[in-house]
Formats: C-alpha cells, sequence, structure tokens
C-alpha cells in the first residue's frame, strides 16, 4: 500500500473543513456579540482551539463569569481529549514524544474521528498524515472564527440559516463512516451492546453530573464494556 502523507491527510479531512467553516462563522459572530474583538478571537482560536470550549467562554464572558469559573468549564468541556490522546497513542507506536505531543496538541474531536476512519483501512498510519488531518481544520477554524467576528455585526440571526445545525451534522457524517467500517469486523450484537452502555449510562450520570463529566465517564463505561465483549 502507498504510503500517505500531509496532503493525503488534509484531503481526508474535507469534511471537517467544510464544517468547521459554518461553525467558525457562527462562533465569530457569536463572539463579537460578546465584545471580543476579532485579534482577541484569533487568539483564542490559536490557542484554545476548542469549538465547544470557545462557545462557552464567550457566553461566560458576557455574563462577566469570574475568571476561575471560565477556566475550569473550559478545563472539564475539554477532559475528553485525555482518554482521546491515550488511544491515538497506540495508533503511533513508533511516534517519538515530540511527535505524539504535536498531533495530540492539535486533534479534535473531528480528526480524530477523521483518523478513526483511516485506522480502520490503513494499520499502518504515519505522523505526517495525521498533522495534515490536524492542520486543515486549525487553518480553517481559525480564519472562519475571525471573518465571522468581523462579520458578526451583518449576520443579525445565524440560526436561521442552520448554521447552528453545521457541527451536529458533521459529527453524524463522521460517526456514519466509521460504523460503516466497524461492521465489516466487529458482530452487530457487539456494537450494540457498546453504544447502549454508553447512552444509557450517559442518560443516567447527566442526571447527577455535570454534561461534560457524563460524556467522559459515558465513554469510559463504553470502553470498559467493549475491553469486556472484545474476544
Amino acid at each position: 500500500m502507498k504510503e500517505k502523507g500531509f496532503w493525503d491527510g488534509a484531503r481526508a479531512a474535507t469534511p471537517t473543513v467544510f464544517g468547521y467553516l459554518s461553525i467558525g462563522l457562527a462562533f465569530g459572530i457569536v463572539a463579537a456579540k460578546a465584545g471580543v474583538s476579532p485579534l482577541e478571537t484569533a487568539l483564542m482560536s490559536i490557542m484554545v482551539y476548542s469549538g465547544s470550549g470557545q462557545f462557552a467562554l464567550a457566553a461566560l464572558i458576557l455574563s462577566k463569569a469570574p475568571l476561575a469559573s471560565i477556566a475550569m468549564t473550559v478545563f472539564l468541556i475539554n477532559l475528553r481529549h485525555f482518554l482521546m490522546n491515550l488511544h491515538t497513542s497506540t495508533v503511533f507506536p513508533t511516534a517519538s514524544l515530540g511527535q505524539q505531543v504535536l498531533i495530540g496538541t492539535f486533534m479534535t474531536d473531528e480528526s480524530y474521528g477523521v483518523m478513526l476512519g483511516e485506522n480502520l483501512q490503513n494499520k499502518n498510519i504515519l505522523p505526517k498524515w495525521m498533522y495534515g488531518n490536524n492542520f486543515a481544520g486549525y487553518l480553517t477554524w481559525i480564519t472562519a472564527t475571525v471573518l465571522g467576528c468581523v462579520l458578526g455585526g451583518l449576520i443579525p440571526n445565524p440560526d436561521a440559516f442552520g448554521i447552528d445545525f453545521a457541527l451536529i451534522a458533521m459529527f453524524v457524517a463522521i460517526f456514519a463512516s466509521q460504523l460503516e467500517g466497524m461492521v465489516r469486523t466487529v458482530k452487530l450484537p457487539k456494537i450494540a451492546w457498546i453504544l447502549g452502555a454508553v447512552l444509557l449510562s450517559y442518560l443516567v450520570l447527566a442526571i447527577f453530573i455535570s454534561g461534560s463529566l457524563a460524556v467522559l465517564m459515558a465513554t469510559l463505561i463504553g470502553c470498559t464494556v467493549g475491553v469486556m465483549i472484545d474476544d
């Protein structure tokens, strides 16, 4: 099989790029309404680089929340990345520590999902492929959020254009491609057990703890079930 490099990874990130264009514009508009300048938006996207985290950050800034509260909220929202990076390190077992850090620093839910889909077809993904996958989304996100902030005053009601649904649609598309690959190698009853465990545990945990922690714990429970039923 031909080795796939940086530009192959960037091309694989096409669904992420289109999703980030709309979501980034929507965030830029929200940031503008929260009083965040285009420069501050750019710095936020460069250093925080978290869609859900940045939306929460803009809302907390608008409500004049304490700095400690803002930091803790963004931390909890992004806590799931610890789990994703633990798994990703096993996909690149020969990568150096520096390469692992570079991959993990710029990885998002979407680039992780794209990587999982690629890993179903190719068990020898190179770090440079993942760089292309990650950086295509990173550069798109920065550009789209700044542009959205600049144009924020021109689009008074972004929900009318369906921009708020773009992130959900992107996740559905990525998940569908992963599921399609999984059914070729994993029996359907096992997939149903794992998905059922994640869904049920999330619904129960969300009653008692925050949504972010519920997602993290439900993921851990789903992983545990997957390990227990693995052959």
